[in-house]
């Protein structure tokens, strides 16, 4: 629908001011009035142009399709928007644009600033036709571009959680956080990587707000990648730079998993003794032998991509360095069966010192159980002894076969 009705009138005898103009165009949202009377016996006339038409082609700088531009509503209808965008004319929102942006839609008022994506800058009604749908979208990726860029951060609530990590949300736009770009704290620490156990650990996480930043954006897919590390990234290798290998510090225990012990050195900084560096002694379960909050004497032992890895066992005298001197190969010993494994039996001649019975020589580990048992004591022959290694290999000494051969 144009602006003004053309029949019996010229657009040249129109007063063409903005008062004029802005009544004419809410009596137009109201009534909806019709295009050019045309008489229907009488010979149809070519369409004039509108005053709205004449307004955008003598405008100095006329918006283009894709361009964001900002007015104020004027009318709100059923099925359509008008928004007074000043010199450069009328601009309406309606059909798929309406639809599409109803949720703002709700939300708006006569009176109400509102910025829109050109989509046509002259319809058939003398209109341009704008979406709030797309200007939002445009406007909040450009945020985003400069939240990457200013690596600003954000607080979110952690909506939803899957295997590879969480999900998150900002200004409606659906974001994935990957485990490895989690904090410490927050990582899951599931030392088989049993992928139902990572998800029953994120879960835990829903519900929970977290400080993030965005690195990473498809406007394609409509999806942001966040990190919760990049906040902290730069204090982080501040705090690692004042520590070294070989140093002795006291932590604190702030985690017990089933592959090792977390230790807080300081704010900031969380290392890990492994499982094996926690005891040179077989170390079954860490939850069993410390508690949270206890102090903890620890060695670095190693500092690499940001990460600290500490042994408690390393600062306990080495029980390979006596046995040295009172073992050797070939030589008998008594020892008690402490695990069973895939390859045979481990067997402890003294505290901190074992060695493996292969299951090869039982043949398989039905027999290799039947022969040995766990906690109980028996004879073997050492057939491998490397205490700088600390590698040790066992051969069981069965007394009942020795006695029947004697026989």
């Amino acid at each position: 629908m144009s602006l003004f009705k053309t029949k019996d009138k010229k657009v040249d005898e129109i007063k063409e001011t903005e008062e004029v103009e802005k009544k004419e165009v809410i009596k137009i949202a109201k009534k909806a009035s019709t295009v050019a009377d045309v008489d229907s016996d009488a010979e149809v006339k070519p369409k004039k142009e509108s005053l709205m038409t004449k307004l955008l082609n003598d405008t100095k700088t006329p918006p283009s399709v894709e361009d964001v531009i900002e007015g104020s509503v004027i009318a709100i209808e059923k099925n359509a928007v008008y928004v007074d965008l000043g010199p450069i004319g009328t601009g309406i929102i309606f059909g798929r644009e309406f639809m599409n942006a109803r949720d703002i839609i709700r939300r708006i008022n006569v009176g109400d600033n509102v910025a829109g994506k050109v989509v046509s800058i002259n319809n058939k009604d003398g209109y341009i036709e704008i979406s709030l749908k797309e200007a939002r979208q445009a406007i909040i990726w450009n945020e985003v571009e400069e939240a990457i860029k200013n690596k600003t951060i954000i607080e979110l609530v952690v909506q939803e959680a899957n295997k590879g990590g969480l999900i998150l949300a900002w200004q409606g736009i659906q974001g994935f956080l990957p485990a490895s770009q989690l904090k410490t704290e927050h990582y899951p620490r599931v030392s088989d990587g049993d992928k139902d156990k990572i998800l029953d650990e994120l879960k835990k996480l829903i519900g929970e707000r977290i400080s993030v930043a965005i690195i990473g954006a498809l406007p394609k897919e409509g999806k942001l990648i966040f990190s919760e590390k990049s906040p902290e990234s730069k204090n982080k290798e501040k705090i690692i730079g004042k520590y070294e290998v070989g140093e002795e510090v006291e932590g604190e225990i702030t985690g017990m998993v089933d592959f090792g012990v977390f230790v807080k050195l300081e704010e900031g900084l969380e290392g890990l003794v492994h499982i094996s560096e926690i005891d040179w002694a077989l170390v079954e379960n860490p939850k069993s032998m410390f508690k949270i909050g206890e102090k903890v004497k620890v060695k670095i032992i190693e500092i690499k991509e940001g990460k600290i890895s500490l042994s408690i066992k390393a600062l306990k005298e080495n029980p390979w360095t006596e046995a040295s001197k009172k073992y050797k190969k070939d030589d008998v010993v008594e020892g008690v069966v402490i695990k069973f494994n895939k390859h045979g039996a481990l067997a402890s001649i003294e505290e901190g010192v074992a060695g493996l019975v292969h299951i090869y020589e039982f043949g398989s580990e039905a027999k290799l159980r039947e022969k040995l048992s766990l906690g109980k004591n028996y004879t073997f022959k050492i057939t491998l002894f490397d205490p700088k290694e600390q590698k040790m290999a066992l051969s069981f000494v069965d007394k009942d076969e020795k006695k029947a051969d004697e026989k």
